[in-house]
């Protein structure tokens, strides 16, 4: 058989058969076939997965903005309640910044209604910690999360590291809450070390 009988030959069993092409589906189905359901059965499934998935990124999300809300409300009073304090303003200066996010400390109570806050603080002249208990007023309802809060610091204590005459750092603590009751009267500072 010479070569170009043979070529025609196999272009035609080719073409009569469909399973003789490469990558060629060897099923047929009618558009009535029950064969379809169990691809659709795969596909719903898939769908609920994906959607859940998705459902559980975005709860994830969503309590990690409204954590940094919180965070975020808390720290900008008691910046502005330490900024009022004339310990404070004397020890470290003003303007006060907030430190880094990644050296802060955040618990949240029940329902979100209580927080416990370290974080870091720098000022002109020094730098420190902030403690804080604050708690949150205002209701609750179901997209509570979604409005601004009013929080009502409850106890501030600020850890600060202050230069001294010779050049040596000094550690002083002082409670906001009572030294700004108390702020005419000299309120209460501790000198450590």
């Amino acid at each position: 058989m010479s070569p170009a009988a043979w070529a025609r030959k196999t272009l035609l069993v080719a073409a009569g058969r469909r399973s003789a092409l490469p990558f060629q589906s060897h099923r047929s189905y009618s558009a009535g076939e029950s064969v379809a359901g169990g691809g659709k059965k795969r596909s719903v499934g898939r769908r609920v997965v994906a959607i859940g998935a998705i459902s559980l990124a975005g709860g994830v999300a969503l309590s990690g903005i409204n954590d940094l809300a919180i965070f975020h409300g808390c720290t900008r009073k008691a910046i502005e309640m330490a900024t009022e304090n004339r310990e404070v303003a004397e020890a470290i200066g003003a303007p006060i910044l907030r430190g880094p996010w990644y050296d802060v400390a955040v618990v949240l109570g029940h329902r979100r209604r209580s927080v416990s806050c370290t974080f870091p603080v720098t000022g002109p002249q020094g730098s420190g910690l902030f403690q804080i208990e604050a708690v949150r007023n205002g209701g609750d309802g179901v997209l509570s999360f979604l409005r601004h809060h009013d929080w009502e610091i409850r106890a501030m204590d600020a850890h600060l590291e202050v230069a001294s005459d010779d050049g040596e750092l000094k550690k002083v603590t002082i409670n906001l809450v009572s030294s700004s009751d108390d702020q005419n009267s000299g309120g209460e500072c501790e000198a450590e070390g």
